[in-house]
């Protein structure tokens, strides 16, 4: 049996150019360029498949395949990233949300300033205390809720304001002088 050995011819890879120092690439953008021979795109031999042990071998066969000149770009309409979906807040790291309430009036001295109502931290039954700021500023900051506080206001717990309820968002900030009989 006679081995038949086949070559086949390898192209050399094309040379590179070599970076010109900065000196150089300034002249070489001083004057215009001339204008080179357009090249068609660089091909790739890549070996037929290799027969089964066993069998007798064909004579090898080269198959060329085009290399593209440049890399392919993403089209415009297909974004490259999926918009980023922001990440939630865990409960620690976010400010709560807080109501607050504050009345202008002066009731005089030794006497206090509370608020009854529906919303989480009051009650139709019992006052909540507001806090006194200045001689005629009372304060108060109530938690997170679902829904909107209503809300009336006694001095010392004792004397409702005159009028209808007051109501106010969560989130809210209300600022109302209450009047009493």
């Amino acid at each position: 049996m006679k081995k038949t050995i086949v070559k086949s011819k390898v192209s050399p890879a094309p040379a590179t150019k070599p970076v010109p120092a900065p000196a150089a690439a300034a002249k070489a953008r001083a004057k215009p360029p001339a204008k080179a021979p357009a090249k068609p795109p660089a091909k790739r031999k890549v070996p037929a498949a290799q027969p089964a042990p066993g069998a007798v071998p064909a004579p090898a066969k080269s198959v060329a395949v085009p290399i593209p000149a440049a890399p392919l770009a993403l089209s415009p309409a297909r974004p490259a990233v999926a918009p980023a979906i922001p990440a939630p807040v865990p409960a620690a790291a976010r400010r709560p949300v807080v109501t607050t309430i504050t009345a202008r009036i002066n009731i005089g001295f030794g006497n206090a300033l509370h608020l009854r109502g529906e919303g989480p931290g009051l009650s139709w039954d019992r006052g909540v205390p507001m806090e006194c700021i200045a001689a005629d500023l009372w304060r108060l900051n109530l938690g997170e809720s679902a829904r909107g506080f209503t809300f009336k206001v006694l001095v010392n717990d004792l004397t409702w304001n005159s009028g209808p309820d007051y109501t106010v968002a969560s989130g809210g900030v209300v600022n109302l002088t209450p009047v009493f009989p």
